[in-house]
């Protein structure tokens, strides 16, 4: 599993959760902050990552040019970094089926 973390996530979380998943990227080491929202969707879907993001933008362009990339919602609200990377290590079971077995679904919300 590759995960793409969208700007507004700290790129701190690659550190905390990167014995979980196979790779994990921020887009500030990727050159892409403050990228336009497509731009990181094409890296995305060229490179096959997940995008990992708390921006509805990303759910809109699914909805809109479906998937590849999946969307990784966090609808958890204003939290911090070791909180974000709790979710996402104590989620990897369910990020796990959603990324690889879920073939029709391109988004999943997670709180």
């Amino acid at each position: 599993m590759k995960l793409l973390l969208d700007q507004n996530i700290s790129f701190r979380v690659v550190k905390l959760i990167q014995h979980k998943y196979e790779v994990v990227r921020q887009v500030r080491e990727l050159g892409l902050e403050n990228a336009k929202d497509r731009a990181i969707w094409n890296y995305a879907k060229e490179h096959q990552f997940s995008i990992v993001t708390f921006d509805a933008d990303f759910y809109e362009l699914s909805n809109y040019y479906g998937h590849p990339p999946k969307i990784i919602w966090l609808r958890s609200g204003n939290i911090k970094t070791p909180e974000i990377s709790e979710l996402l290590i104590n989620k990897f079971n369910i990020i796990k089926e959603f990324i690889e077995f879920q073939n029709d679904v391109a988004c999943i919300e997670l709180d």
